[in-house]
């Protein structure tokens, strides 16, 4: 294992350290329980947005705390959800009076100790809490972390609609609805070259073969739907799209699509794959209205990629398109 690192327990506490040298002028970071906060949170009178989860997956969570997303994002250790008095301070920590809406990855140490927080921060704090669950992995149905289908690539994108919707003065209850149609319209799929390896473990998740793929994989290193012969970028991109497709149903208006690396795929070859990825939607007829290619949800140091499809309006577009500022996606700032 060779890992930029100073000691394999001390990962997630020295990486949040730098977070907030580095971005100190729009973040905070609570140290004691792991969180980063926006600098301004609470607003009064805003809804409060929360996510989190394990760390490994960066920039998720932390890196699209800022105008336009999130309010908070609670660390746990690397692949381990924060605990509920993590998120129960963070919750508390992004309380204005209008409420606060929990972003949750359906893994189940997640939808669990989130839940645990939005009781005791409601039994408390008096504080009126909302959940929604992300579900869009179409690879398989359970896995290794979670009852039914996995939160991913999705999660991005409902963190910049509804973030949207929450700086404009949405309440609650509409930021929450909004959450559940974003979370329906998507759909994501992975791939993997390799595995990635946890510090705290020092060796790959699993193993895969030089001329090997694993398709389907889940942003821990779970195994996906079966491993394959490695192919070339136009079949590996077949492979994506087809099965979201399938799943998503008819599209007749516009798509947010992204095409993520999943930590260590060189940006030359996630532009490769955008190209095929785009060829064969638009041989579907599918409009690309908005497009992100880069590393948004990553693995640690996977190489291998992951395609969202969101089926998109105008309204969501235009919700798509409002200012953000965050370490992780800043436009129109």
């Amino acid at each position: 294992m060779k890992k930029l690192i100073n000691d394999d327990g001390s990962v997630v506490a020295d990486a949040l350290r730098g977070i907030e040298l580095a971005h100190g002028d729009r973040l905070r970071v609570d140290h004691d329980n792991r969180i980063v906060f926006r600098k301004t949170a609470p607003r009064r009178g805003k809804v409060g947005l929360l996510s989190g989860g394990g760390s490994g997956h960066e920039p998720l969570h932390g890196g699209y705390v800022g105008l336009g997303m999130l309010d908070a994002a609670c660390a746990g250790e690397v692949f381990t959800s924060p605990v509920p008095d993590q998120l129960m301070a963070a919750t508390h920590g992004v309380d204005g009076g209008a409420g606060v809406l929990h972003i949750v990855k359906n893994y189940t140490g997640d939808v669990m100790n989130f839940d645990m927080a939005a009781e005791m921060a409601e039994a408390e704090h008096g504080c009126r809490v909302v959940s929604v669950v992300t579900d869009d992995d179409v690879a398989v149905q359970d896995s290794l972390y979670t009852a039914g289908r996995r939160g991913v690539g999705v999660t991005v994108l409902l963190e910049k609609i509804v973030g949207a919707a929450a700086e404009a003065g949405c309440d609650l209850d509409t930021c929450a609805d909004l959450a559940r149609v974003v979370n329906e319209q998507g759909r994501s799929m992975g791939m993997a070259l390799t595995s990635c390896t946890v510090p705290a473990v020092g060796r790959p998740t699993f193993d895969l073969g030089d001329d090997e793929m694993e398709l389907g994989i889940g942003i821990h290193g779970e195994p996906g739907r079966r491993r394959l012969p490695l192919a070339p970028a136009r079949d590996v991109a077949d492979m994506l799209v087809e099965p979201i497709l399938a799943d998503l149903g008819p599209i007749d208006g516009p798509t947010i699509v992204m095409l993520n690396g999943m930590g260590g795929t060189p940006l030359l070859e996630l532009y490769i794959m955008y190209a095929e990825v785009a060829r064969i939607l638009t041989g579907h007829g599918i409009r690309i209205a908005r497009n992100l290619v880069g590393n948004y949800i990553t693995s640690l140091d996977m190489a291998g990629c992951s395609v969202t499809v969101l089926r998109a309006d105008d309204d969501l577009i235009r919700l798509w398109d409002a200012p953000v500022n965050t370490p992780g996606l800043r436009w129109g700032c």
